[in-house]
């Protein structure tokens, strides 16, 4: 059975809890919660959705290298889309859904007016469906806006038959230093991307979001092949200095994300203010600019941890945060849409601060995990079950499988 990286769903969570927090950041700052050092690294939670890009790219690689890349094939290619969506498409859709229902009904009720959303239409509600929404240098994000994200991501799987040919024959011909070296030359244009470009905070604008999913997916992709590498180098896996170097930089690495998250939102001239953004009143709580270049170490953490058993990757393989992982994707596809319900039903009491707002807050934090383990175990893995059963597949995919020990 393919081998099961327990620690890399468990990053799942993280990084869906990252993205959470970031958009809650209002929230924990009413109660008090949201102190400088915290304020920084959840400033640039967004890049939450980079980790998952990489991540995407690694375990895809990991899954299909030996399937997918040999030659080309239409059949095996149309039956990996055919799972990518099984995936993905059962949320989304249900969560589109839900989302345009909930801007219809604060529209009717809540006083909000649908009308000055102008994404409220068939045409862009078509786009949503067919998962083309986010394509092209200006995209139009709404209904329910983390969908941004599975754009990205279905575009990277119509091309991942392509790419994996490539990269099988970097697997079979390149030494690992040239394919370290790739990985630098393919994260280069993001990270000038990220320093040169200053019209736009989130990095949408101008090819941006594509340019994300093609760097930071393939990056993860040529991750995978250096960490198999080391992987094979004994029978029972890295040689114990890889790992004991592996385990380090699994801890190290975060600290430094973290530290250089500070950093940049301590250094004025990377703030966003007013004048740049004179449509944007809270630009202080905007992620500050450069914060792309924290990308390279996220995808290296992914590395590490892939090669290391003990301390960090030992945390993140334990049986809560693989639960964790396992409902990420419906936490970070429900969690805005319960934001908004949560912030109007907030304001129909008239709790806006004080003890009891701080226990709504706590609900607002709980009711996020259990809407996505309802969303996950009710919706998710059912649809997805039945999407897989339909294409000859096991019901339950192989990380599934792996973690019950059948």
């Amino acid at each position: 059975m393919q081998r099961f990286i327990g620690q890399l769903t468990g990053v799942r969570a993280v990084a869906a809890t990252w993205v959470m927090l970031y958009h809650y950041q209002a929230v924990l700052a009413s109660i008090g919660l949201l102190i400088p050092v915290v304020h920084d690294f959840l400033r640039v939670g967004r890049l939450g959705v980079d980790l998952f890009f990489a991540l995407s790219g690694f375990i895809l690689t990991h899954t299909y290298l030996t399937k997918l890349g040999p030659g080309f094939s239409w059949s095996k290619s149309r039956h990996f889309l055919w799972l990518r969506l099984a995936r993905i498409y059962p949320v989304h859709f249900v969560m589109l859904n839900v989302a345009g229902i909930a801007v219809v009904a604060q529209a009717k009720f809540g006083g909000a007016d649908a009308a000055s959303r102008d994404w409220l239409n068939p045409t862009d509600y078509l786009k949503q469906v067919l998962l083309i929404h986010e394509w092209g240098p200006n995209p139009q994000r709404g209904w329910n806006f983390p969908a941004w994200s599975l754009s990205m991501e279905w575009l990277a799987y119509l091309i991942f038959p392509l790419l994996v040919l490539l990269l099988f024959r970097f697997h079979r011909k390149l030494p690992t230093s040239a394919i370290a070296a790739a990985w630098g030359v393919v994260l280069l244009p993001l990270l000038i991307y990220g320093i040169a470009y200053g019209g736009d905070p989130y990095y949408i604008s101008d090819w941006g979001s594509t340019l994300r999913i093609l760097t930071e997916f393939t990056a993860g992709a040529l991750t995978y092949l250096v960490v198999e590498r080391f992987w094979n180098q004994t029978e029972q896996g890295p040689r114990p200095r890889v790992e004991r170097l592996a385990t380090t930089l699994s801890v190290a690495l975060p600290v430094v994300i973290v530290l250089g998250s500070v950093l940049l939102g301590r250094v004025s001239s990377l703030q966003w203010s007013t004048s740049d953004l004179p449509d944007t009143p809270n630009a202080a709580d905007l992620p500050p600019k450069w914060h792309l270049i924290l990308v390279p170490l996220l995808i290296a953490w992914i590395g590490s941890l892939a090669l290391s058993s003990r301390g960090v990757s030992k945390f993140l393989s334990t049986d809560k945060l693989i639960l964790g992982g396992f409902i990420s994707f419906s936490l970070y596809m429900t969690h805005t849409v319960w934001y908004g319900l949560w912030r109007a039903a907030m304001k129909v009491v008239g709790i806006s601060g004080g003890p009891l707002y701080a226990i709504g807050a706590v609900g607002l934090f709980v009711g996020a995990f259990v809407i996505a383990w309802l969303m996950w175990r009710f919706i998710e893995e059912p649809a997805r079950e039945w999407m897989r059963s339909r294409s000859g597949e096991r019901s339950k995919p192989v990380e599934e499988l792996a973690i019950e020990g059948t």
